[in-house]
């Protein structure tokens, strides 16, 4: 059970802070809720998830350990490269999906070196590889940073240099 006042990754919202837990009743039944708030709520929103749904996925924010090794994997290559856009949509998304931080991280890592290599060609990388790439950074690169008490800035320059070999 998490706490008033915890950060926990919340499906495509990201980083959410708990700010309340409170009880409600919809349709007659009533049930204990976490009030969550995404900390890039730029458009106020407030989420209500039942504290018992074994359906809903709150994961705690990664130790500083697991971070470090995340970064680290920034060094060999990502996933398989599928080269039919829609096939690699579909499952890049799958595997974002799981939350698994490191292999979401592998996703990232493929996808960063396309677009740095289409960039070395005067080209740019696919749209939905594109928007792929970027949600999915603001994720794990924001969680990376609370982590590592630093920037999404920094994390962000921090695995270039890893994926192009500079220390």
């Amino acid at each position: 059970m998490f706490n008033i006042g915890d950060l926990v990754i919340y499906s495509a919202h990201g980083i959410c802070k708990i700010n309340d837990i409170c009880e409600k009743t919809f349709s007659g039944i009533t049930k204990k809720y976490y009030v969550l708030h995404p900390m890039d709520n730029k458009h106020h929103l407030t989420i209500s998830i039942p504290v018992n749904n074994d359906k809903v996925a709150m994961l705690d924010l990664i130790h500083k350990d697991e971070a470090h090794e995340i970064l680290e994997s920034f060094k060999y290559p990502g996933v398989e490269w599928y080269d039919k856009p829609n096939i690699r949509l579909h499952l890049y998304s799958d595997i974002l999906n799981t939350g698994e931080r490191k292999v979401i991280a592998k996703v990232i890592n493929t996808l960063m070196r396309k677009q740095i290599d289409a960039e070395l060609h005067d080209k740019k990388l696919n749209e939905q590889d594109r928007k792929l790439m970027i949600n999915s950074q603001n994720i794990l690169f924001k969680e990376l940073a609370i982590s590592l008490n630093t920037s999404y800035e920094e994390i962000n320059e921090m695995v270039i240099r890893l994926i192009k070999g500079i220390n």
